[in-house]
């Protein structure tokens, strides 16, 4: 059903926007004069739809985990009134599960939190960590089988070493991240060619762009997918493209995709041409709440040449054809040269993940020779719950924060970090860093992911909190570049400007509800 329409890109508006990101950005006209007469998106309307079927589905997954946690309430009131020897040996248990939690290498955040509920809750407590804290026999499979195919892409990224001892050679300090992210098996590649979006329409206007000149193949990953304004014009280019012999791969997050969009949208996708995919069922896993580990990546390739990236998604409200918490503003790059590759693996490794086919996918078949002369070096990185508790975009962020020198800039939509983050946040500033973190005013997941410093930026589908550090699969293109540098400095400027600033003695003036609240928020975090 459609709970909401509206028509954001008249003529004159569409125009008078563009001029200002013009100004933005610093170029004398962004768009040509034909071009602008060829906006994708001026006459779209967007629209919210909901699927009731996925709605159903969310909500029975829902219940089902609150019957486990009501029947793990009964089961331990009867413990403690009928079963004295039972209540002592789960007491011994618990005293085991937080000596092995101590001892558990994992992130500390979530150790704390679950040694708390089990000793506030001594029975309660230890057989919610039975069910759900543990790492069960099929969690551990999944993970297995996902290393395996991540490990089996990784022989598709061939390091020319002599780039790493060029870079460093001339960028000493950011060269020993560039080294940290190739034993990574993060791909070092030069001279790229990095578009940057400050908003979701930017994005998606190149993305029309690009698709309608697609001839060999399209890779398209998104965590959430929602049929409406984007979606139709998306959809009707690519079922001509289909037609046109284009080989077009769709892979989507299930939890994302769920309420947004129509029942059976797989099937129908399928009968079109479509090879869709989808990653980890929401209900295949919820006795171990493995329904919380999502692929949060954002990825799209056109014949091996042009790669997508950014915190977008392919529904309305990320191109502002719909309001939803405001303006929403989630940025992204498109990228030229090498570095394609690299988001082209990602992709590949995810899509062989959410499919238990015995053979591999023909990697090299994607596989495009570029000539470009671009001027920005590109590492494209990512990592998910398989990689735990060794997690490489948490420490690449970190090194981000304890490399900086002169100025730290990061826009997320959350910040939920470790305290040795918080650490290095806060020494960073002792060393005379500008230390700036904008945050949505409204709450809700409408700004982007992105982190600068004079020496490079990322930009990609990463937000600071345990959730995209440890529970979400996700991806992002660590850059070193004039441009792509001096392109995002000017959005942030844009950004301090409409942005206030919240100071120490307006976060000790907050509502004394949200005082009361905060620390129970802060042991919970982790788990959810």
């Amino acid at each position: 059903m459609e709970i909401g329409e509206k028509k954001l890109f008249d003529k004159d508006a569409a125009y008078e926007r563009w001029d200002q990101r013009n100004q933005r950005r610093g170029n004398d006209k962004y768009f040509h004069e034909d071009e602008r007469e060829e906006s994708y998106l001026r006459e779209l309307k967007g629209r919210i739809q909901n699927n009731t079927s996925g709605f159903l589905k969310v909500v029975m997954t829902a219940l089902l985990v609150l019957v486990q946690i009501v029947f793990v309430m009964w089961l331990s009131l009867q413990i403690r009134t009928n079963g004295t020897v039972w209540y002592y040996l789960i007491q011994v248990s618990s005293m085991v599960a937080i000596v092995a939690l101590i001892n558990r290498n994992q992130s500390p955040s979530y150790r704390i939190a679950w040694i708390s509920i089990i000793t506030l809750l001594p029975l309660t407590g230890f057989l919610l960590y039975f069910l759900w804290g543990r790492t069960g026999k099929k969690k551990k499979e999944l993970d297995t089988y996902i290393m395996r195919q991540i490990s089996y892409g990784n022989k598709f990224l061939v390091q020319d070493d002599d780039l790493w001892v060029d870079y460093a050679e001339e960028n000493p300090v950011s060269g020993r991240m560039v080294k940290f992210m190739l034993s990574e098996n993060f791909l070092l590649t030069e001279g790229n060619e990095v578009d940057y979006f400050p908003m979701g329409e930017d994005a998606f206007e190149a993305i029309f762009r690009d698709l309608e000149n697609a001839k060999e193949f399209v890779l398209i990953d998104f965590f959430i997918v929602a049929e409406g304004g984007l979606w139709d014009k998306m959809h009707d280019i690519l079922k001509r493209k289909i037609k046109e012999g284009v080989e077009v791969k769709f892979l989507y997050d299930d939890f994302g995709a769920a309420i947004r969009t129509r029942k059976y949208f797989k099937q129908i996708l399928e009968h079109e041409g479509f090879e869709v995919r989808v990653f980890n069922p929401i209900m295949k896993y919820t006795s171990q709440l493995y329904m919380n580990f999502r692929s949060h990546q954002k990825i799209m390739v056109i014949d091996g040449k042009v790669g997508y990236t950014g915190g977008f998604n392919l529904a309305d409200e990320y191109a502002n054809l719909v309001e939803r918490f405001g303006v929403w503003k989630d940025t992204g790059i498109r990228v030229r040269g090498d570095a394609v590759w690299g988001l082209t693996v990602v992709f590949l490794q995810m899509w062989e993940a959410s499919s238990h086919d015995k053979e591999h996918v023909d990697y090299l078949k994607y596989k495009v020779m570029q000539d470009v002369q671009g001027d920005t070096w590109c590492q494209v990185i990512s990592d998910g719950p398989a990689n735990n508790p060794k997690n490489p975009i948490e420490s690449i962020y970190n090194q981000m924060i304890m490399y900086s020198d002169q100025y730290l800039y990061i826009t997320t939509p959350y910040l939920v970090i470790e305290d040795y983050m918080k650490q290095s946040l806060i020494e960073a500033v002792r060393r005379g860093v500008d230390v700036r973190i904008v945050t949505p005013n409204i709450p809700d997941k409408k700004y982007a992911k992105q982190i600068l410093t004079e020496d490079a930026a990322i930009v990609g589908t990463i937000n600071m909190d345990y959730r995209s550090f440890y529970l979400h699969y996700e991806n992002g293109v660590w850059m070193s570049g004039e441009k792509i540098q001096n392109d995002i400095h000017r959005d942030f400027e844009k950004m301090f400007q409409e942005s206030k600033e919240i100071s120490y003695e307006d976060w000790q003036r907050r509502p004394l509800v949200w005082k009361l609240i905060q620390p129970l928020l802060n042991l919970f975090a982790t788990l959810f």
